[in-house]
C-alpha cells in the first residue's frame, strides 16, 4: 500500500484527493494547506486522513511514502525538491516547474534519490488522446503535416502566469506525446488586454525538423469554451474535440495530393482532392484522473519511469520557456 500526502487543496487538489482515496494500491494519509476554508473542506470530505497547514511537516511525516504537489506553479520546484530530498515518490501538477534549470535539476535529484517523478499532463491519459496515439502508431493518418489547435474559455484568470504557461502547457503536452519529430524552434505573440498584468491571449507556433508545423491559439478572454485540435496526415485527417459529449474524435477520409506534370514547368502543378468517409472510433470513458494516479502507483510498485515522466515534464517546460522568450522579444523565432 503506497501511503501519500497532498500539498494543496485549492483548485485541483480536491480532485486529486478524491482519486487517490479511491485507488485500492494508495492510501490518502495527508493534506496540507495554507488555506483554514480549504483545510476545513478537506476535513469534512476526507474523514481520518490528517489535515495540516504546513507542507514542509507533510513531507517529513514517516508514514507518507509519495508527495502529490497541487500548488502554484511557483511553489512547484521547492515542494518538488524538497519530497525528493527526503526520499519521497513525486507527483506533480502541471507544468513540472518554471524554468528549464528547474525542471532538469528535480529530474536529476529524483535519478539520484532513486524515486518516481511524474508529472500531472491530465489531458495524455484521456481516451481521446490515448486513440489518437493507437491511430499514429499504426500510420492510420499517413505523414503527418500539421497540428493546429484552439483552447479558449472566459476565465480562470492566473494571478502569477500568463495564458501560456496556464493553458498552452495541456495542448503542448498532448503535442509531446502524439509526435516523434523533434521541435527545432517556438515563436510566439500575445497580449494583455484589459488591464491585466500577464498575458491573456496568445499565439504559438512550433517547428519541426521534418517540415512539421503545429500551431495553438490560447485565450482567457472567449466568450465560448472550445477544446479542439485538428491533426493532418497525408492519408487521413482528423479533429479532436474535447467538449463534444460523444463523438470527440472524428477521422476524415480526406486528402489533398500535388502532382508535378513536367520537371521543366513546375508551375503546371495538378491537385486532386480526396474525399472519403467519417468514422468516430471508440474511446475509453474512465476519467484521466484516475488513470494518471493508478500510473503514478503503477510506476512505483514497478519501477519503472511513468509515461509522463520528468523527462516529458521538462521537454514541455523547455516550449513554455521558449514561447516565454519569443513573447519577450516580439515573436522572434527561439532555437530550441
Amino acid at each position: 500500500m503506497l501511503n501519500v500526502g497532498l500539498i494543496g487543496y485549492g483548485y485541483w487538489g480536491p480532485n486529486l484527493a478524491r482519486n487517490l482515496a479511491e485507488q485500492e494500491g494508495a492510501a490518502l494519509r495527508a493534506i496540507a494547506d495554507m488555506s483554514p476554508e480549504c483545510r476545513e473542506q478537506a476535513t469534512r470530505r476526507h474523514p481520518g486522513v490528517t489535515v495540516c497547514a504546513d507542507a514542509e511537516s507533510l513531507i517529513a511525516r514517516r508514514d507518507v511514502d509519495a508527495v502529490v504537489v497541487a500548488t502554484p506553479l511557483k511553489t512547484h520546484y521547492r515542494f518538488a525538491k524538497g519530497a525528493l530530498e527526503a526520499g519521497k515518490h513525486v507527483l506533480v501538477e502541471k507544468p513540472l516547474a518554471g524554468s528549464c534549470r528547474e525542471a532538469d535539476e528535480l529530474g536529476a535529484l529524483a535519478d539520484k534519490q532513486g524515486v518516481r517523478l511524474m508529472v500531472d499532463h491530465t489531458f495524455v491519459y484521456t481516451g481521446a488522446v490515448r486513440a489518437i496515439r493507437a491511430m499514429l502508431e499504426r500510420g492510420e493518418l499517413g505523414e503527418l503535416l500539421y497540428l493546429d489547435s484552439v483552447r479558449v474559455n472566459l476565465g480562470l484568470f492566473q494571478p502569477d502566469s500568463n495564458v501560456i504557461w496556464d493553458l498552452a502547457v495541456h495542448d503542448l503536452a498532448v503535442l509531446d506525446y502524439l509526435v516523434d519529430a523533434r521541435p527545432v524552434s517556438v515563436s510566439a505573440d500575445g497580449a494583455r488586454v484589459a488591464g491585466f498584468a500577464h498575458e491573456n491571449i496568445a499565439y504559438i507556433t512550433v517547428h519541426f525538423d521534418n517540415g512539421f508545423l503545429s500551431h495553438f491559439h490560447v485565450n482567457w478572454l472567449a466568450p465560448v469554451k472550445i477544446r479542439q485540435m485538428l491533426i493532418g496526415g497525408t492519408q487521413r485527417m482528423l479533429v479532436f474535440d474535447d467538449m463534444e459529449p460523444s463523438e470527440k474524435v472524428r477521422v476524415y477520409d480526406k486528402g489533398v495530393d500535388f502532382a508535378v506534370q513536367d520537371e521543366q514547368a513546375r508551375r503546371q502543378i495538378l491537385v486532386s482532392y480526396r474525399t472519403g468517409d467519417m468514422y468516430s472510433p471508440k474511446l475509453d470513458r474512465r476519467e484521466a484522473l484516475s488513470l494518471v494516479t493508478q500510473e503514478f502507483i503503477d510506476a512505483i510498485e514497478q519501477r519503472r519511469a511513468p509515461l509522463t515522466d520528468a523527462a516529458s515534464g521538462a521537454r514541455v517546460v523547455a516550449l513554455l520557456e521558449a514561447a516565454e522568450r519569443s513573447l519577450r522579444a516580439e515573436g522572434r523565432r527561439i532555437a530550441l
